[in-house]
């Protein structure tokens, strides 16, 4: 799926670009429309059905609680409300999390109940809570609502980033559905961030996860504790380079076509705290349960007990949207946990730590959470944290490590780099921040995406390992 998605965007988005661009304004929404829903029909064709459900139902929901409000009527409105919350969260629970909770159901009670074996329609995670966002907006006020359903259909499957996000809530784009205006410099900005966002997943994430890949089909109880921390840097850079470079081809496909999508990553890594990780870190999910989930829960406002069972409460939700197994579940908890610990217990102390010590600890933590994020199987992924702090006995290091370390070395430096603002300082230096280019620099460049696409669709013919890490949540 990834693979044709990628080379279909290669292939048709020219074509589309062009068409877009000489339609008269009022068309435009209709041809992305048109364009978004082939796209998803690509890679899932009977799924395109679910959407066009799920998008006519919230357009006709959010026109009730708006007819609803102006009459009154605020019982109806939040009957309206409540019905769509409650369908996307069938829909989203029929699907995603059956199986999960029928399995669940027969180990723990011996039952044999069938499972039902439904393929996950893709990115259904994030158009769920994207047209549920839009129906909560237009309850409290927060947006007005749009009554033209091919606008609203587009802002649900725009094809950017309808498969794996950024989550996109309707009022931060709803002035652009309705007046946005393309111009020059925003599409080459637009291909910029697409050529980055290319180049990171295609040429690091892939690279490197094939590392992880490697260390992770060996015998866990035979690894050196060198070579389980190398698997588990490896996954680390991997989601990183993954997730953060579809945000950016995402947001870089939407400035082609005139939209401003919010920024979903803010070089999480360099982060000092698990508190700021996770405000760098897909800000989009992370702002959509603050939003909807803890303030309606009562947030910080209620007294400590609850707010321990607010943040408990989202952080476990959080593990379960990303997949349906126990370790999803464990890693939300695991991060609550950390959350509430630096809240009461550090809160004081670790501003005044050393900024490379505090760095340090936080990457320590988020590398063991991306283990357990990473392994489905509990008993694997405890086991191969056994394996990280020499559990087994296996030494520190063996010939292994020191085959792996010199082979990826090179990649290792560049994903490091990569992964703070090193690189966009550097180019604001070399470039002039804000002043105009000249021709060589230009030139230069130019070449430099030119580069990256054709490394990237050189490696995308010719690999078949290319997995996208987001596309099934």
């Amino acid at each position: 799926m990834v693979f044709s998605s990628l080379l279909f965007l290669f292939r048709f988005l020219p074509a589309v670009l062009i068409l877009y661009y000489i339609a008269p304004r009022k068309l435009r929404n209709v041809i992305l429309l048109a364009f978004s829903l082939f796209f998803y029909a690509w890679g899932e064709p009977k799924y395109v059905f679910l959407m066009l459900f799920t998008i006519t139902m919230d357009y006709f929901v959010g026109q009730g609680i708006d007819k609803a409000k102006k009459e009154g009527n605020q019982k109806k409105a939040k009957r309206f409300l409540m019905c769509s919350i409650l369908v996307n969260l069938f829909v989203l629970g029929f699907f995603k999390y059956a199986d999960f909770l029928i399995g669940t159901v027969n180990s723990l009670t011996g039952a044999s109940i069938p499972l039902p074996g439904i393929p996950l329609p893709i990115g259904i995670s994030f158009f769920t809570f994207q047209t549920m966002s839009y129906t909560i907006d237009v309850y409290r006020g927060n947006t007005t609502v749009q009554k033209n359903w091919i606008k609203y259909g587009t802002y649900v499957s725009m094809f950017p980033q309808l498969i794996a996000g950024p989550i996109v809530q309707y009022k931060t784009i709803a002035e652009q559905m309705e007046h946005r205006r393309e111009n020059a410099d925003d599409f080459a900005e637009g291909i910029h961030r697409f050529m980055i966002g290319l180049g990171k997943k295609v040429l690091i994430a892939n690279n490197i996860g094939a590392l992880w890949d490697t260390i992770a089909a060996l015998p866990v109880e035979g690894l050196a504790v060198g070579t389980a921390w190398i698997g588990a840097l490896a996954f680390t850079f991997q989601i990183y380079f993954d997730f953060s470079g579809y945000s950016d081809m995402a947001i870089g496909l939407g400035k082609m076509f005139g939209f401003h999508f919010l920024e979903n990553f803010n070089y999480p890594y360099i982060s000092r705290s698990i508190t700021e990780f996770w405000r760098r870190w897909h800000i989009s999910l992370s702002s959509w349960f603050k939003e909807y989930v803890y303030i309606p829960l009562g947030g910080n406002r209620a007294g400590i007990a609850k707010q321990i069972r607010n943040i408990l409460i989202v952080w476990m939700l959080t593990g379960i949207w990303h997949g349906a197994s126990w370790n999803y579940v464990a890693w939300g908890v695991y991060y609550g946990v950390l959350l509430l610990f630096e809240k009461l217990v550090l809160g004081r102390v670790l501003p005044k730590l050393p900024s490379l010590f505090r760095r340090i600890y936080t990457m320590f933590f988020v590398i063991i959470g991306w283990v357990l994020f990473k392994c489905e199987d509990m008993s694997y992924g405890l086991s191969y944290l056994k394996a990280m702090f020499g559990g087994f006995g296996t030494g520190l290091w063996n010939q292994e490590t020191i085959y792996l370390l010199c082979n990826y070395a090179v990649l290792f430096v560049i994903a490091l780099f990569g992964s703070t603002m090193l690189p966009k300082r550097g180019a604001a230096v070399v470039l002039g921040n804000g002043r105009k280019k000249t021709w060589a620099e230009n030139a230069v460049v130019l070449i430099f995406y030119g580069l990256i696409f054709v490394l990237s669709v050189a490696y995308l013919v010719d690999a078949t390992y290319n997995p996208f890490l987001y596309f099934r949540f």
